[in-house]
């Protein structure tokens, strides 16, 4: 009886160190924070705030009907054997810094990260620099060969977008090196809280609810626009606003998709800000289990034609595992011959630079130089 109650003791320490060491690292300033005060009075206005937390324009459940978190959790640890990279991706490294004026031009630097030039503005959108896209350094590790950009390699950013707070769109490590560079913050309503409590000025962050609108000098302008996803950093979910954003420019009209499952939004946006030179969606990462949140193959061309653009550059692949298909999968799919009738397609390396005054620019299909 003694040896038991000692054997319990024991136990419960274990729990309750593990537990205040949980509650510590939740705690610690790379989490960001919740919304509160003014900023949480105007969240709790907004039509798409209901219950305590940001809700989709439809329906979305994290899962699929008839999967389970367990099943989900013990395939991608155990079962699943979705093929990786063998050695290094290639890369070319544009020097953003060098860049002319005059030049109008994208850089994709793995996942969703992108630098944009255009009409003589520089924009960055979910830079994630640090070499992982989670709480842990350990973990959800950039493939070799994709992190040849730092934050010292990033110019003075007049626009900086941020889509949500996931760790693999909203880095701390970055964020933080990057604030001194950083000119303007546009993003979802809540957002603006992680910002402020890494130390950027809340007079240079606009956060704004689905179809607000802001106007910027030199003829630019941002609507922020739905998308199809959900939000947050630790535990909990849905209190800050996830979305896409159009970006409308003296010369273009530019979609930056952010995550999204597919849905009515895409035909929506479409008719209200349409047609677009180029957008820009998620193309990896999916899974058939979690259908409502990520697009599956086929479905970044649906949404490409509900907004009525002629270029898609597919992101949200080829830096990190954060799904079960091969690495290479998402961009072998969207390529096929049969996808090229309509839309043309970008695909450029990491680091290689697109020319936005040139449609007739061709890509290599570099990733089947990695074939074994």
């Amino acid at each position: 009886m003694i040896l038991i109650k000692k054997i319990m003791i024991v136990t419960l320490l274990i729990i309750a160190i593990l537990g205040i060491g949980t509650y510590i690292f939740l705690n610690t300033e790379r989490f960001g924070k919740h919304p509160s005060g003014e900023h949480l009075m105007r969240i709790e206005q907004s039509p798409n705030y209901k219950n305590g937390s940001f809700q989709n324009v439809n329906e979305t459940p994290m899962l699929t009907e008839g999967v389970g978190y367990t099943k989900v959790l013990y395939e991608f640890l155990f079962s699943s054997k979705p093929k990786e990279p063998t050695r290094a991706l290639p890369s070319i490294k544009t020097d953003l810094k060098a860049l002319k004026a005059d030049e109008n031009v994208l850089v994709w630097m793995g996942h969703s990260t992108y630098f944009m030039q255009i009409d003589g503005k520089k924009i960055l959108v979910d830079p994630v620099l640090s070499g992982n896209a989670s709480p842990l350094s350990f973990t959800t590790k950039a493939y070799e060969g994709t992190d040849i950009y730092t934050t010292d390699d990033i110019p003075e950013i007049d626009f900086l977008f941020i889509s949500h707070d996931h760790w693999d769109h909203m880095d701390y490590k970055t964020l933080k090196q990057l604030n001194p560079k950083i000119k303007k913050v546009i993003t979802g309503l809540g957002n603006g809280a992680h910002l402020e409590h890494w130390g950027f000025n809340p007079e240079k962050i606009f956060e704004g609810d689905w179809y607000d609108a802001f106007s910027f000098e030199d003829g630019f302008q941002v609507h922020v626009t739905p998308a199809r996803h959900f939000s947050g950093r630790g535990l909990t979910r849905g209190k800050t606003l996830w979305a896409s954003f159009v970006l409308k420019t003296p010369n273009a009209t530019i979609y930056i998709g952010g995550d999204s499952g597919y849905d009515t939004h895409f035909k929506e946006i479409g008719k209200k800000f349409g047609p677009f030179d180029l957008a820009i969606l998620e193309n990896g990462q999916y899974d058939k289990k979690w259908k409502y949140i990520h697009m599956l193959p086929g479905e970044p061309l649906k949404a490409g034609n509900d907004l009525n653009t002629k270029t898609i550059l597919p992101v949200h692949s080829g830096k990190f595992r954060l799904a079960n298909h091969d690495w290479d999968e998402p961009l072998t799919s969207i390529t096929e011959e049969k996808n090229q009738k309509n839309i043309r397609i970008l695909t450029p390396m990491i680091g290689e630079n697109v020319n936005l005054k040139d449609p007739l620019q061709q890509f290599k299909p570099w990733w089947k130089s990695l074939k074994d």
